[in-house]
């Protein structure tokens, strides 16, 4: 029979982690991946226009949690998808990255008994300050099963305390969407379309709350992003929640003003075609570190820190403030850092995974805390099957 794989999806790093995964899932005999869509980012630039991209059926299931606090969020997904996996247990739940989902699916994983798998576990910025270092390490405790991208990552699992026998180095995954859609992102031709010169231009990403919350941060990030534009023309696709910050500051008309060319969020294979032909990228965004570091491309992070050290090490990747951003611009420009592709950072990480997940399903089934069916009837009000209308919702 089968194994059932539930998946889990939530926003726009998540889609890029899971397509390759299901491919290959689909494609390897014995496995049945179920897609599941949080709804964390419900945006239809930031949703479903990465599902089209990347070959992706409808979800299976569809949370439809939405946005709220931290607290509402994890709490949202964690009631919601209870009811699925208890409705519909997997013999793998797998989870990917470090978003507020990813944390709260593991909780439920974990409560029920399921056998549990992080993808791309084991990365650690040390700032708690970030809500994402905190999913990291909440996952990564409770997952039976860790895939990890880099050796730092295995290192950091290790001096945590966590046995060899639940980590597995599988590579990067995000290399592995890249080259799923290679064909598509050299085809799409978005700098030509936007009348941008390949090579003669830069994109900006920002998101973080540390870098977009607070007012007096973000207008010294405007202000540098001025400068910087001063330089070289800037194309900023900008995250829907940093446009409500930047339109509630009128620094929106402040960089328009300059000349920085603000656009909507573009899909994937749309984006990866801009930043493909640009000269540089300024970001806070981890997957852009990664995605950059294989492309040989430039790219200044505007962030303290980085749960991604390997991309300073090995790649292209340097961290910035507002202070320091030109000085690195000018000398990315004029000397474009000297990169390698770190090992296994090769587009053949969701192979690696299914070959692990099918190891490890060899050997008996792992016991569970309880009986499936007793923890459904302890289960208040918990249904057998998904109707229309509930807290979640399976798509046709």
């Amino acid at each position: 029979m089968a194994q059932r794989i539930h998946l889990i999806a939530a926003a726009r790093p998540n889609f890029m982690k899971v397509a390759p995964l299901w491919h290959a899932l689909a494609g390897a005999g014995g496995f049945e991946p179920v897609l599941v869509h949080t709804g964390q980012h419900y945006d239809s630039n930031m949703s479903d226009a990465f599902f089209a991209d990347l070959r992706l059926p409808a979800p299976h299931y569809h949370l439809g949690v939405g946005s709220g606090s931290h607290a509402e969020q994890t709490g949202g997904v964690m009631m919601a998808y209870e009811k699925v996996a208890l409705a519909d247990r997997p013999d793998w739940l797998v989870v990917v990255g470090d978003v507020n989902s990813t944390a709260a699916c593991a909780m439920v994983g974990a409560k029920l008994g399921l056998q549990t798998v992080h993808l791309e576990a084991g990365l650690r910025s040390r700032d708690r300050r970030m809500p994402e270092e905190v999913n990291r390490l909440v996952t990564d405790a409770l997952c039976d099963v860790l895939w990890t991208p880099s050796p730092d990552a295995d290192a950091n699992l290790r001096a945590e305390g966590v046995p060899d026998a639940r980590i597995t180095r599988v590579g990067n995954i995000m290399i592995d969407s890249f080259e799923l859609v290679r064909p598509e992102i050299e085809a799409a031709g978005v700098p030509e379309e936007l009348g941008l010169e390949r090579g003669g231009y830069g994109v900006v990403t920002l998101h973080r709350p540390s870098n977009v919350d607070d007012p007096v941060a973000l207008l010294k990030l405007v202000e540098a992003l001025i400068e910087a534009q001063r330089r070289l023309p800037l194309v900023f696709p900008v995250h829907p929640r940093t446009a409500r910050k930047l339109r509630g500051a009128l620094f929106d008309s402040k960089l328009a003003r300059a000349g920085v060319r603000l656009v909507e969020p573009l899909s994937y294979v749309r984006f990866m075609s801009l930043v493909a032909g640009a000269a540089a990228a300024i970001t806070d965004s981890g997957g852009i570190q990664e995605e950059t570091t294989y492309l040989g491309l430039p790219c200044l992070t505007l962030r303290e820190n980085t749960e991604r050290p390997v991309t300073l090490t090995e790649g292209t990747n340097r961290l910035v403030g507002p202070e320091t951003l030109l000085l690195e611009l000018d000398r990315a420009l004029a000397a474009p850092p000297a990169s390698r592709r770190p090992d296994r950072w090769d587009g053949k990480t969701a192979a690696r995974c299914v070959d692990d997940l099918r190891r490890r399903a060899a050997p008996a089934r792992l016991p569970t805390s309880r009986n499936p069916d007793e923890l459904a009837r302890a289960y208040s009000g918990a249904e057998r099957r998904v109707s229309a209308g509930s807290s979640y919702r399976r798509s046709s």
